[in-house]
């Protein structure tokens, strides 16, 4: 999976998201030529396209998906502090294409945050995904552990998608997420204790997403004025290397279903995650 996938294109001209806290605001309206280059620096985490994300192997895709203020149109973005160039409608668009030259894959899209949406805006969301993707959804209110092992074999023997996908689209919660807010990098080493405590909240026949993404604060960027998310992150690589191959995939509760990070382009992350499936 890949953490905040659409922030390879943030806009450098974008006001700041309505969510962020009235200092960030304040700040990047007193200081915009110093205080939004910094932002841009701290949110951006992905640089390969969706396409690209793909063609790695990503199959969880991280959309957090927002309405701009002020915007009297009904056009949807993504957003991290920042809202992006492209719409949520383009790039469901492009994920259709992908899935359309790769019909025995299967990919998850996790919608969140909708900052700025209305019913109605909502309501449009998922009329959307409805229309573009069609036959192509995962039924409504089916069980995930019984279903989706079918489903991918199905997918791979016949190379058709069942009509049964004509279903209503379920956007109800189908994971629970673990997103570590340590800049410490030696949590990587704890991390497994840390995950199983926080088990004990697994719910039967939902996924569970381990977020590894280091977050910084305002102290933080304020004390490393030539830093950057990226190179936070790439320093934290090594040990985030050594942990994910400790990991297990499978039903159990002691088990990691999908493992979503910063960059997922570099130091072979991607590669590691697809290979503990030789484990099973």
């Amino acid at each position: 999976g890949s953490h905040d996938t659409m922030t390879y294109c943030l806009d450098e001209n974008s006001a700041v998201s309505g969510n962020e806290s009235k200092l960030v605001k304040f700040l990047n309206e007193c200081m915009p030529c110093i205080v939004h280059p910094i932002i841009m620096k701290w949110s951006t985490t992905q640089e390969l396209t969706v396409t690209e994300q793909l063609e790695a192997g990503v199959r969880y895709l991280d959309f957090r998906i927002a309405h701009k203020a002020n915007d009297p149109s009904m056009n949807l973005y993504f957003v991290h502090m920042v809202y992006t160039t492209v719409t949520v409608q383009d790039i469901l668009w492009e994920v259709l294409r992908w899935l359309e030259t790769h019909p025995q894959e299967v990919v998850i899209l996790a919608c969140r945050n909708f900052d700025g949406l209305t019913k109605k805006l909502h309501r449009l969301l998922i009329a959307c995904i409805k229309e573009i993707f069609q036959c192509k959804l995962c039924p409504r209110n089916v069980s995930m552990r019984s279903f989706f092992p079918l489903f991918l074999r199905m997918m791979y023997y016949t190379n058709l998608h069942p009509t049964v996908c004509r279903r209503e689209l379920n956007l109800t919660v189908m994971s629970v997420e673990l997103w570590d807010n340590s800049r410490d990098t030696t949590f990587l080493f704890s991390l497994k204790e840390y995950l199983m405590c926080h088990l004990l909240i697994f719910v039967s026949e939902k996924f569970f997403v381990a977020g590894i993404n280091l977050t910084e604060n305002l102290r933080y960027i304020l004390t490393h004025p030539f830093g950057s998310l990226k190179k936070m992150t790439l320093q934290s690589l090594p040990c985030l290397k050594i942990w994910i191959k400790q990991q297990y995939p499978g039903p159990k509760k002691e088990c990691i279903n999908i493992i979503a990070g910063d960059f997922i382009g570099n130091d072979d992350f991607v590669k590691d995650v697809i290979e503990l499936n030789t484990k099973i």
